[in-house]
């Protein structure tokens, strides 16, 4: 894993985001909305996995596009970014798009680390998550999800299941003691992610207190 760093180090809010080179394109832009939505200072810790399908995956689970299998390297992830949350006196929060997002997701469930979720389009589809949150409560104190409205239009029958199962995540978020939100977003799972993370974290950032 390569870590980027972004904004203010001294900052008292840390967003961490786990990203590949497609988000290292765009990330300048998402820092700018964010800034721009919130008028905020934070620090951005973007940290370049070494392999998407695996690092991010909490279980192994077969291709559902192309030929690359899903690992089991989440837990292995957890472990290295924990290293970067343990300064003193500062509120640190998890994100990202597709299956980082899913990835924050299983995060939170396994740390009360990060203050708050900011989960961009989560791959919500992934075999066994949906059963897996209904058995597990989120240790954090916000959860932003949202999606694109087109997303469930797919010709894979596991990722046509995407927006039921969120929907059905984001029904048992509202059982538990923290803020969360479901904001859908016009187009595909391709569409403005630069725009739909940076929606995410700002909300985040908006609905919770700095220690």
């Amino acid at each position: 894993m390569k870590l980027y760093k972004y904004g203010n180090p001294e900052a008292e809010r840390i967003l961490i985001q786990m990203v590949d080179d497609h988000d290292l394109a765009g990330i300048e832009q998402e820092i700018a909305l964010i800034r721009e939505m919130t008028g905020l200072d934070f620090y951005l810790l973007a940290i370049k996995v070494d392999s998407w399908n695996k690092d991010l995956s909490p279980w192994p689970a077969p291709a559902v596009f192309g030929r690359e299998n899903f690992g089991d390297g989440a837990r292995d992830t957890l472990k290295e970014i924990l290293k970067y949350t343990g300064e003193a006196g500062k509120t640190y929060y998890l994100g990202g798009y597709s299956l980082a997002g899913l990835f924050a997701l299983w995060a939170a469930m396994q740390t009360d680390v990060f203050a708050g979720i900011a989960a961009a389009s989560p791959s919500a589809w992934f075999p066994d998550f949906y059963e897996y949150v209904q058995k597990h409560a989120m240790k954090t104190s916000a959860v932003y999800l949202s999606l694109g409205d087109k997303e469930h239009k797919s010709r894979s029958p596991v990722m046509a299941t995407v927006e039921d199962k969120l929907r059905g995540i984001y029904a048992q978020l509202q059982m538990q003691p923290l803020k969360s939100t479901l904001e859908m977003n016009p187009g595909n799972h391709f569409r403005d992610p630069e725009l739909r993370t940076a929606k995410a974290f700002a909300w985040v950032l908006q609905h919770t207190d700095i220690i």
